[in-house]
């Protein structure tokens, strides 16, 4: 990547039970929360174009990344049984989630709807 770049590249920030409830609360605006794994076809898949939406949002979305084989308390806490998994978070609140590596345009109209 170019440090040229007219744009500033979204910053996913990855999480744990340790700094899970933190990292939400402070983020602002819509968060989209990937649960996700190693090996997952599917969860690799998916997670350029939840990059892509993150970076689109020009600041108004933010990614947050979940490794459920390290993590297994925070998928049994939002009740993930498959992956990839994305909550849309706002204000600390889950308002929306998508199962499976859906289309773009199915997770950016979640976005549009969930955002102020």
């Amino acid at each position: 990547m170019s440090p040229s770049r007219d744009h500033e590249v979204a910053e996913t920030i990855h999480l744990t039970e340790q700094n899970f409830d933190e990292a939400l609360v402070a983020a602002q605006g819509l968060v989209m929360v990937d649960f996700w794994a190693e090996g997952c076809g599917p969860c690799r898949a998916i997670a350029p174009v939840l990059e892509e939406i993150a970076e689109a949002s020009e600041g108004q979305v933010t990614l947050m990344k979940v490794n459920v084989g390290e993590n297994p308390g925070l998928a049994a806490r939002y009740g993930i049984r498959s992956i990839p998994t994305i909550l849309f978070v706002k204000q600390g609140t889950v308002v929306d989630r998508v199962v499976g590596a859906v289309p773009k345009a199915v997770l950016q109209g979640v976005v549009l709807r969930s955002r102020p």
